[in-house]
């Protein structure tokens, strides 16, 4: 299968810059994966578009400042780091810019030298794993120092650095929002669960995976990179009842999709834990436990619009893109959503 199979071209004014208010005013393009007609809808219509007994899996992974700008102390040069991966208490995979520059045996300071960091290795995905020095406490200055990691796409600044949160966001340690949750507020919540559908939550950490490029030809040889995820007895409890009684699972994002097809049985049955994900959903793929999903519009030749392209068809994908794009949706973090049904 090419990569290039999943290309389009887009308006670049059709980039959102900044989201909508409020949250669930964006727009909604609902994909029906019988082959029925796409509508255009709001995403405040939310509620009308489903069914009791329902149930919505959301990510609530919340997004740390992990965007920091230090010096190299040997040279003095600005130098942006990236957190991807805690992997210990001290050590963290990193993007590193310029990284040229950024050889093992450096020491970057940031601010006025509450925090340093030593680059110990590289990553054979190009980043870097680096050991931090601090005080008592790394969260601490990391508020202090840290800057909300937005997407290269969106140029300007937030106003309100919670518009990259979700509402329900609990679990520090993403790198990236979990942006189909964006549009939820929690009135919208209460008329889903008034609805009878029922919400519950698994926590994903946002990691490499949603900035690395696919730089292969082949679809089949790309590589994902790993990322921690944590789903309780409660959740999988909900879910694998409604799969029992009839009710359908539906992904709030890519993420939630990733977490339950991972942690899903042969039978559709989910089951409790924590650890690292790398699955590549593709098409071909046979979902076991998701039957639908909220999910924004992705970049062109990315491995999120070849999964929302496993689940509806890589044509009707493309087509609902290009309906969307006709009718000036906006796409990416802050942009409009699509509801596959």
């Amino acid at each position: 299968m090419e990569v290039r199979d999943f290309d389009f071209n887009l308006p670049e004014d059709l980039i959102a810059q900044q989201p909508v208010e409020p949250r669930d005013a964006a727009r909604l393009l609902v994909v029906p994966q019988n082959g029925g007609e796409l509508q255009h809808r709001y995403f405040h219509q939310l509620p009308d578009l489903l069914q009791p007994g329902d149930v919505l899996v959301l990510n609530d992974t919340r997004v740390i400042p992990a965007r920091l700008f230090g010096r190299r102390e040997s040279t003095g040069a600005m130098v942006e780091i990236l957190l991807l991966t805690r992997l210990d208490l001290h050590r963290w995979e990193v993007l590193v810019r310029p990284g040229r520059k950024a050889q093992v045996g450096d020491t970057i300071v940031f601010g006025n030298g509450q925090l340093t960091a030593a680059i110990e290795a590289h990553t054979t995905a190009g980043g870097r794993v680096i050991r931090f020095s601090f005080g008592e406490s790394f969260e601490k200055v990391l508020a202090e120092l840290g800057q909300m990691p937005l997407p290269p796409y969106i140029k300007g600044e937030l106003v309100d650095p919670e518009r990259y949160q979700t509402v329900y966001a609990a679990h520090p340690g993403s790198a990236a929002a979990p942006t189909a949750g964006l549009h939820f507020t929690s009135e919208l919540m209460e008329r889903l669960a008034a609805k009878g559908v029922l919400l519950v939550y698994l926590t994903l950490h946002v990691g490499l995976g949603t900035f690395r490029p696919v730089q292969v030809e082949k679809v089949e040889q790309h590589q994902m990179h790993a990322e921690f995820y944590q789903i309780g007895e409660t959740a999988a409890s909900a879910i694998n009842q409604a799969k029992r009684s009839g009710g359908r699972v539906i992904a709030v994002g890519t993420t939630c999709v990733r977490t339950l097809e991972t942690v899903g049985d042969a039978k559709g049955m989910v089951h409790p834990g924590n650890g690292w994900t790398d699955i590549f959903i593709y098409p071909g793929y046979s979902f076991k436990v998701v039957d639908g999903m909220i999910t924004n519009f992705h970049l062109p030749r990315s491995t999120l619009i070849m999964l929302v392209s496993a689940m509806a068809g890589r044509e009707r994908i493309l087509y609902a893109y290009e309906q969307a794009i006709e009718k000036r949706y906006r796409f990416y973090s802050f942009g409009d959503a699509m509801l596959i049904i």
